[in-house]
């Protein structure tokens, strides 16, 4: 019986490790190739707050269709991972402001060529086109008034110089497009050049430096960004690892100002026992993202936005068949060195914050080999001095989901 309920939850690890990109990645990599994997699937929905801070609070029922695909294919030279989800949630009920159907779709590729043993070279794609935000990617904090575009691509080169000393070299872009959303529009460049240590065969020590350039979209500026980080990765057991890594950001905003501000980031994969799966990040920095914000009929860019950002999620197998899931995520953030756009452009303007909190529980039942029975609430919970930010919202779901 336990060994089954571990291979359930390696199976299911080995499956959604692609989808657990974003801040919750650990440097880790599929150990196992698994055959081309189909699920089709739809669930119902009730939203008791549809378009969160957008006129009054409506509530709505929905219907969200979606079929999956995955694939991890592993050679002694070379590692596909490659996933896909499409899908879309329709409201029977939804305000005259608000389309009535949105996307919910998001696919990647991941791929890791060993030339030799000390050269490989490493590629980490993303891409996704939905409604909601995804907190664990680390580019948005709120509910927005239309579907967003977001895609990431990370390439690099790694080589092992001798037996402890290695070094990571490598690109990173990253875009957001918003269908109905002005001056959030942003893409970004980033190179980085890692130093690696062998301290034990469980700890490796980092020295990080990136270099990055952002563009705004309409009236929001342009910024650029350093970091100069130390870290440590340790692996507690086989299937526990943890990362973290600290420094200072220097920070230079176009027609703006210039500072510095501390960077942390953490991320932990840990498999605790044989039903429990837990993972987790955080990550504190001054983002590019929603920098612009409008007060009323005041048009605010914010060059400083310190934001701090955690999340846990977690799965506990009750038995082969019968599942939790859980997981929080928490996202304060400051607004400061505000200046004003419209009407008096140039004009300072006070601080802001927002409060973002999001939880979800749910439980899995698996019916057959086939079919999986799935149940969730969320509760997400926004409090902002920003217009339209400052709400309180709560869904719950049922679905159904078939494996092939």
């Amino acid at each position: 019986m336990k060994r089954k309920i571990r291979f359930v939850l390696l199976t299911l690890f080995a499956v959604s490790s692609a989808s657990a990109q974003g801040l919750y990645y650990v440097g880790d990599e599929a150990q196992e190739s698994l055959p081309i994997k189909w699920v089709l699937g739809a669930s119902v929905i009730y939203d008791d707050n549809v378009f969160p801070g957008y006129g009054e609070k409506e509530s709505s029922v929905g219907f969200n269709p979606y079929v999956g695909v995955s694939l991890i294919s592993i050679t002694p030279q070379t590692t596909w991972d490659i996933y896909a989800r499409l899908g879309l949630v329709y409201y029977f009920d939804a305000p005259a402001s608000m389309d009535d159907i949105s996307n919910q779709s998001r696919a990647g590729v991941n791929l890791t060529h060993r030339f030799s043993e000390r050269l490989r070279f490493s590629s980490r794609n993303f891409i996704s086109y939905e409604l909601e935000p995804d907190y664990s990617y680390g580019y948005a904090s709120s509910r927005q008034s239309g579907e967003y575009f977001f895609w990431q691509s990370d390439n690099s080169l790694g080589y092992r110089w001798t037996e402890r000393v290695a070094t990571y070299t490598g690109l990173r872009l990253n875009g957001t497009t918003y269908s109905d959303v002005e001056n959030n529009d942003r893409f970004t460049w980033e190179l980085y050049h890692q130093f690696r240590y062998q301290l034990s065969p469980q700890t490796v020590l980092t020295g990080d430096y990136r270099y990055g350039q952002t563009t705004g979209d309409g009236v929001s500026s342009d910024s650029t960004n350093q970091y100069i980080l130390a870290g440590v990765e340790h692996r507690f057991s086989p299937y526990a690892i943890g990362i973290v890594r600290a420094g200072i950001q220097l920070r230079d905003v176009d027609a703006g100002s210039s500072g510095s501000s501390p960077y942390v980031e953490f991320a932990l994969n840990s498999q605790l026992n044989q039903q429990l799966q837990i993972r987790s990040f955080a990550r504190y920095s001054i983002e590019s993202y929603d920098t612009v914000q409008s007060f009323g009929t005041t048009l605010v860019e914010f060059d400083d936005r310190q934001t701090l950002r955690f999340g846990i999620s977690g799965d506990y197998a009750i038995s082969p068949k019968l599942s939790l899931f859980g997981g929080i995520d928490y996202i304060p953030t400051d607004f400061s060195s505000g200046r004003e756009i419209s009407p008096t452009a140039g004009a300072s303007f006070a601080d802001a914050s927002e409060d973002v909190i999001s939880a979800h529980l749910g439980l899995s039942v698996k019916l057959n080999d086939y079919l999986t029975g799935t149940v969730s609430y969320s509760h997400t919970s926004s409090s902002s001095d920003i217009v339209r930010h400052d709400y309180d919202r709560n869904r719950i779901s049922v679905g159904l989901s078939a494996e092939f």
